[in-house]
């Protein structure tokens, strides 16, 4: 489990740099660098929506990571202590990354 802040302030499970979703995928099977990854979990905050799995957002999450050439990726799992998803005003899941992958 890895200590999430997320910046994607668009998500519906985003709630106080958390995430309320409970787990979420990072995208990147072929990811050189933090641009060519996503957060595949994201959903586009709706006016007058909020989706939550969970009823708190939780400081500490499982990310299962398709970017394997990331260091902390082990078997599809980030081993990351800390891990920062970024994409201020993203539409989709492609407007995301994660700003924590380091080349291995």
């Amino acid at each position: 489990m890895a200590e999430l802040k997320c910046g994607v302030e668009n998500c519906s499970y985003n709630k106080e740099k958390c995430c309320c979703k409970g787990d979420i995928m990072v995208g990147g099977k072929h990811a050189d660098c933090c641009t060519d990854t996503c957060c595949e979990s994201f959903a586009q905050k709706r006016e007058g929506s909020y989706t939550s799995s969970l009823e708190h957002p939780c400081k500490t999450i499982s990310i299962d990571c398709e970017a394997t050439k990331c260091v902390y990726n082990s078997n599809y799992k980030c081993h990351a202590e800390h891990v920062d998803i970024k994409g201020g005003g993203a539409c989709t899941c492609a407007g995301t990354e994660c700003a924590t992958f380091k080349e291995s």
